[in-house]
C-alpha cells in the first residue's frame, strides 16, 4: 500500500501543472481600440434608450444663441440617410472650445461654419453598432480628451499630451483674446450666424506658446508634404511650414515595451498609401490620424517603427488576418482607412458603421475573443452639438461627448454605463492592466479636474462585470 502511494504520487508530481485561470483584470489578455471619426454622442445616439440623450431635454437645454447672445430658431432633427456623407463642419481647437461657451453648449451654430447641420441627429436603431451597443455597454459619459480635432486628439490617445513647434512659423500662430480661448474675429466677420460664418483675424494650427493644436502634417511619409526635393524620399519635406518637426514625446507605446508588452497600431491602407497604389486613392488614408508618425522613437529605419506601426491593409484586410489568427498583440489599435472612419465630409456613417460592426463580428469568432476587451471610441465630436457639459480641466480639454462602446465578455451586458470617462480613460484602463507608471498627462489632467472640483476619468472598470483587483 506504502508503495502504491508513493508511486502515484510520483505519477502526479510528474504530470504539468495547469495554470490557475486568471482573475480579474488580469483574465483580459488582449485590448483592442477601435479609433472612428468625429461624431458627438447626441448625433449618433442621443435616441439611445436609457442614455442621456436628446428626447426628454428642456428647451433651454437645447437652445441655440448668435454671436451676440440673441437666440437662434435653430432644434435637434433626425438626419434621414446615414448612407449619405454630410459635408464637414468645422471641428478646430479654438472653435470648440467657443461653441461649448463655459459648459452651455449653445454657441455650436454661432462658431461654426454649417449653419443648423450641428443640430443633427441619426436614429441609429438603423445602424448596426447600435443593436451591438444594446448587448454590451455603451458609455453616455465619455468626452474628446482635448478640444478640436482629430490631430491633437490622436495625440491625446497615445501620450495624453500636445505636440509643440517652438518658434513656429508665425503665419501658423492663432491670434486670441486675452483669456486665451477666444479667436480675435476679423473686422469683416459677419455679426450673425444668419449672415454667414465667421472670418478670423488668423487661425492658425498653433497657440500663441507654440503648441500644435490643429492639423499638422507628419515629419515621415505617408505625409501629404512631399519630400524635398534630393532629400530622403522617408521625409517629409521640413521647409514646409505646416511640417511638424519630429517629437519625442513618451507614449503609452514606450511604456508597454518597456514592460516587455507586445503592442502594435494598425492603420487600415497604410501601406498602400505608401506604395501609391490605386487603391489608397479610393481608401482617402487621412495622413494627420497617425500620431506615431509623428515621433522620433518610431521614424523610418528604426526598428520599433517596424515592430509596432502595422500595416491594417486596404478595408482593414491585413488587421482580419491577425484577428482571425489569433495572433494580435496584447495591446491593438486599429485606424480605419478614411472611407471607412465615419468622418463627415469624406464618410458615410453608415459603411463606417458597417465596417466596425464586421470588426466586432471577426474579434467575437477570433480565438482570443474569451479573453478580450474592445473599446469602440471615437476621437473627437466633429462639430456637431451635444448637450452635456464636459467637466471643466485643463487648457486641453476634455472636449465635447462622444460616443463611446466596451464590448468583452466581461463587459456588462445591455448596460449604460453613466460613468464619467474621456479619451485618457482608455490609458488608464491599459495602464491598469499592465501595471504601468502613469503618463505625466494621467497625472496634470487629474490635479487640473480636482482643482476645479471634478473627480478624476474612469478607467472603463465601472463597465465590467468582473473585479477590477
Amino acid at each position: 500500500m506504502i508503495k502504491r502511494a508513493v508511486c502515484v504520487a510520483a505519477t502526479l508530481a510528474a504530470l504539468p501543472a495547469v495554470a490557475a485561470e486568471p482573475k480579474g483584470l488580469g483574465a483580459i489578455e488582449t485590448v483592442v481600440v477601435i479609433y472612428a471619426e468625429n461624431r458627438s454622442f447626441d448625433n449618433l445616439y442621443g435616441h439611445f434608450p436609457g442614455a442621456h440623450g436628446v428626447d426628454a431635454l428642456a428647451p433651454s437645454q437645447v437652445r441655440q444663441l448668435d454671436r451676440d447672445g440673441s437666440a437662434l430658431p435653430d432644434q435637434p432633427f433626425v438626419l434621414k440617410d446615414p448612407a449619405t456623407p454630410t459635408p464637414d463642419l468645422v471641428h478646430r481647437f479654438y472653435q470648440n472650445q467657443m461653441q461649448i461657451n463655459g459648459g452651455r453648449n449653445d454657441k455650436f451654430v454661432a462658431w461654426s461654419d454649417a449653419g443648423k447641420l450641428v443640430m443633427g441627429t441619426y436614429d441609429g436603431s438603423k445602424l448596426p453598432l447600435w443593436r451591438v451597443a444594446r448587448e454590451f455597454t455603451l458609455a453616455d459619459n465619455f468626452f474628446m480628451g482635448a478640444f478640436g480635432g482629430s490631430f491633437l486628439n490622436h495625440f491625446w490617445l497615445v501620450c495624453a499630451c500636445t505636440p509643440t513647434y517652438p518658434n513656429g512659423p508665425k503665419v501658423l500662430i492663432s491670434a486670441v483674446e486675452d483669456d486665451g480661448v477666444t479667436l480675435k474675429t476679423a473686422p469683416d466677420s459677419p455679426a450673425s450666424a444668419l449672415q454667414g460664418p465667421p472670418k478670423w483675424v488668423n487661425d492658425g494650427a498653433l497657440t500663441p506658446d507654440f503648441h500644435a493644436v490643429n492639423t499638422m502634417q507628419p515629419p515621415y511619409q505617408p505625409s501629404a508634404n512631399k519630400p524635398a526635393e534630393g532629400g530622403d524620399p522617408r521625409f517629409a519635406d521640413p521647409a514646409k511650414p505646416n511640417t511638424l518637426p519630429p517629437q519625442s514625446l513618451q507614449t503609452i507605446g514606450d511604456l508597454l515595451s518597456a514592460k516587455g508588452v507586445g503592442w502594435a497600431w494598425y492603420a487600415g491602407a497604410w501601406q498602400a498609401t505608401l506604395d501609391n497604389v490605386p487603391e489608397a486613392k479610393a481608401a482617402k488614408f487621412q495622413y494627420h490620424h497617425h500620431p506615431f508618425n509623428y515621433l522620433t522613437a518610431y521614424a523610418p529605419g528604426t526598428k520599433a517603427r517596424e515592430e509596432h506601426l502595422r500595416d491594417g491593409g486596404v478595408d482593414g484586410a491585413a488587421f482580419l488576418k491577425d484577428v482571425d489568427a489569433g495572433r494580435l498583440p496584447p495591446v491593438t489599435f486599429y485606424k480605419p482607412q478614411g472611407n471607412l472612419n465615419q468622418h463627415p465630409g469624406y464618410a458615410d456613417v453608415l459603411s463606417g458603421d458597417e465596417h466596425i460592426a464586421d470588426l466586432i463580428k471577426h474579434l467575437r469568432k477570433s480565438p482570443q475573443w474569451g479573453h478580450m476587451l474592445v473599446v469602440v471610441t471615437y476621437d473627437e465630436n466633429g462639430g456637431f452639438w451635444d448637450h452635456v457639459a464636459p467637466p471643466k480641466a485643463d487648457r486641453w480639454g476634455p472636449g465635447s461627448r462622444i460616443p463611446t462602446m466596451i464590448v468583452s465578455p466581461f463587459a456588462k451586458k445591455g448596460f449604460v454605463d453613466h460613468t464619467f470617462y474621456d479619451t485618457t480613460s482608455v490609458l488608464r484602463f491599459i495602464t491598469r492592466r499592465f501595471g504601468l507608471e502613469a503618463l505625466p498627462g494621467l497625472k496634470a489632467r487629474d490635479e487640473a479636474l480636482a482643482k476645479n472640483g471634478n473627480p478624476a476619468p474612469g478607467d472603463l472598470t465601472g463597465a465590467l462585470a468582473i473585479s477590477a483587483r
